[in-house]
């Protein structure tokens, strides 16, 4: 029976507890070997599973070792490259002008800041923060991607719809030490068992916390949609 806990403060303790139990080891699923590496990586990674990411830039990233190899290579050339990746064409583009503002700015080298990262063509807060903390070990915010957005929503811990204000609000209620794992153990269980279209609310840890919850509720909250209506059923 899904019942959210009497607070959001509670909700959280009782989630990050159960997943932590649940997923002791997860950790950022993209191979990079440095902080370049993990910028095109995770630019590469928007709307792309990690799975086919890590796939492609296996070949990509022994071609391209610096900003400047990026920066010179032809449109059609790293589009091709990449052309296996969802919206390659726009992503190859995203890639050489932000590798040639890396050289004009920055030396050849990638900033590590908030604001001068999401300065580069392609780059908003989410890639942002990945960066920042495995590229840097800075930690300004909470990486929301398409997991976090889901399953924050499905467990009544937010019912904002865009991921800053998502964000924004999850820095209110998830631990600050808790921040970078959180992300992961979101996306660890919503690959395993919350995933968008069929939920296996049976498994899940968190079900008896999941106002979402198949097994009791008519409703995703994610969506909004009845679960009848084909949004997980």
């Amino acid at each position: 029976m899904g019942t959210t806990l009497e607070s959001t403060d509670e909700q959280m303790r009782e989630l990050l507890e159960r997943l932590h139990e649940e997923y002791p080891d997860t950790t950022i699923s993209l191979r990079f070997s440095n902080r370049l590496e993990l910028l095109i990586a995770v630019v590469l990674s928007a709307q792309c599973t990690d799975e086919r990411v890590n796939t492609v830039t296996a070949g990509l990233f022994e071609k391209y070792e610096t900003a400047e190899d990026y920066a010179s290579a032809s449109q059609d050339e790293l589009a091709e490259d990449i052309s296996s990746i969802t919206y390659y064409n726009s992503k190859a583009g995203y890639i050489r002008d932000a590798c040639s503002q890396i050289i004009d700015e920055h030396d050849g080298e990638v900033p590590d800041s908030m604001s001068a990262l999401t300065d580069l063509p392609g780059v908003g807060r989410k890639t942002a923060n990945v960066v920042l903390q495995h590229g840097h070990d800075v930690v300004e915010g909470i990486v929301v991607d398409t997991h976090v957005q889901r399953l924050t929503r499905r467990l009544g811990i937010t019912d904002q719809h865009r991921p800053e204000a998502i964000e924004q609000e999850l820095m209110t209620v998830v631990p600050e030490g808790e921040w970078v794992q959180f992300t992961h153990l979101l996306i660890s269980h919503g690959r395993a068992v919350c995933s968008a279209r069929n939920p296996t609310c049976s498994a899940c840890v968190l079900e008896d916390i999941c106002p979402s919850s198949k097994l009791d509720s008519q409703v995703d909250l994610d969506s909004g949609e009845s679960w009848d209506s084909g949004s997980g059923a």
